[in-house]
């Protein structure tokens, strides 16, 4: 399960969870559809790692991700309720 292909995906990670995360915070100040976005984006993405770790059947770290799932939903929940 390794190679060349398995070490690109790490960096590309951090960056669409720090775009969420950069979204999240302009959807607080203010810009309401770009936080929608992102807490669209990041339910994706945190369902995406879910879906992977049962895939994988490595259930020893399950919480990360599904804490992180849950606490993406929220934001979702709370910026369409705005």
């Amino acid at each position: 399960m390794g190679g060349p292909r398995a070490r690109r995906w790490p960096p590309t990670f951090a960056v669409l969870k720090a775009a969420g995360a950069v979204g999240l915070a302009l959807g607080l100040l203010g810009v309401r559809l770009l936080g929608i976005a992102a807490a669209v984006g990041l339910v994706q993405f945190f369902l995406c790692a879910v879906i992977r770790h049962v895939q994988t059947r490595v259930h020893h770290n399950m919480a990360f991700p599904g804490t992180f799932l849950a606490l993406s939903v929220a934001s979702l929940a709370l910026a369409l309720a705005r």
